[in-house]
């Protein structure tokens, strides 16, 4: 759900930009954006609270930065629909795009973390 609303609500807007403006589309785009800020903020304390190793190599941590994407990527789209994505809203867009990608690259050829990766990420491809 955390993932999959965000996805709808962006197909939406890909086809039918204005629709941003919508007070229905507004209101999901909201109401999904605070449920996941508040999920990060509870997952930041677990991790303050519990990290035993690299952020990274705890679930929160990676479900943390999902979290904080899915939000920075509704504030553009909600923002899309007041005026053209600028350069720098491009250059964030395509940023947040990559990011995940760069992130398991890092990962995967990194041979220390892949090591202490949990028993369910050791079949990744």
């Amino acid at each position: 759900v955390a993932y999959s609303v965000p996805a709808a609500l962006t197909l939406v807007v890909s086809f039918n930009p204005p629709i941003a403006d919508n007070v229905v589309w507004k209101s999901l785009s909201d109401l999904h954006s605070v449920a996941c800020a508040v999920g990060a903020a509870i997952l930041g304390y677990s991790l303050v609270a519990n990290a035993q190793k690299n952020i990274l190599h705890e679930e929160e941590g990676r479900e943390l930065f999902g979290l904080l994407i899915v939000t920075v990527w509704m504030s553009l789209c909600r923002s899309s629909a007041k005026n053209s994505l600028g350069g720098v809203r491009v250059a964030i867009a395509i940023f947040l795009s990559l990011f995940p990608f760069v992130m398991w690259l890092y990962i995967y050829m990194n041979a220390e973390m892949r090591a202490s990766w949990p028993s369910h990420c050791k079949t990744v491809i």
